[in-house]
């Protein structure tokens, strides 16, 4: 495809060890994108910008919060003969499209700090390399002012197909929590369609993972991106 429909991806990434009184105690590594793109060169700057901000600043803020949590359970352990926790914190992006002038992409945020299992935080951001903005869910569809009941609707359907297939996990109150829980920031492009997706624990036990849906592109779904 050519360069000016897309943007090309390379990975950046932020790691390191931490020590205390010689023991690891919490390594971290970030990950995020970095674009180079003759054609939308202002906004692949403004981007790797953006980005590469969000991944100093969870650096500096996150990583160092989760360091004195680590601290604080290292000397617990050590006073009541616990084994040692090494916390965890890994921040992953994935371009889920990019393509006809769009771009898209999600980040998932992992952290760990003892227990059975770390949490992940997913969030994400499409862009409209032309107009140099960021997209928003309603402008996939144009032509309908109720898309949120439509991808509500869409959502409890599939739902209710994998539950009857015997292929997913979710509450028993799954509708009212796919209604209450959803947030119109929580997207991102597919080549199949637009994927609407949960957090862990939204709809569904932590087994099930992150929650995924896809809202076909086509006449009466999710319009498909073009130039």
């Amino acid at each position: 495809m050519p360069e000016g429909y897309q943007m090309i991806v390379r990975e950046k990434v932020l790691q390191q060890d931490m020590y205390y009184k010689n023991y690891l105690i919490l390594k971290y590594t970030i990950k995020y994108p970095k674009f180079i793109s003759q054609t939308y060169y202002t906004l692949a700057n403004k981007l790797n910008t953006l980005y590469r901000t969000k991944a100093v600043m969870y650096e500096r803020s996150n990583v160092m919060n989760l360091y004195q949590m680590a601290m604080v359970d290292f000397e617990h352990s050590k006073a009541n003969n616990y084994p040692i926790h090494q916390f965890e914190a890994y921040v992953d992006f994935l371009i889920t499209y990019n393509q006809n002038c769009v771009l898209s992409l999600y980040f998932d945020q992992y952290e760990y700090t003892g227990g059975a299992h770390g949490l992940t935080l997913r969030y994400s951001d499409t862009w409209d390399l032309q107009g140099s903005r960021r997209m928003e869910l309603a402008d996939f569809f144009p032509n309908n002012n109720h898309y949120k009941e439509y991808i509500i609707q869409i959502i409890n359907k599939q739902i209710a197909y994998q539950i009857a297939a015997g292929d997913a996990m979710f509450f028993d109150n799954y509708e009212q929590l796919v209604k209450d829980n959803f947030k119109a920031n929580n997207y991102y492009l597919s080549k199949e369609g637009l994927v609407i997706y949960y957090q862990q624990y939204d709809i569904a036990p932590y087994a099930a993972g992150m929650p995924t849906f896809v809202i076909p592109y086509g006449p009466g779904g999710a319009m498909m991106p073009s130039c």
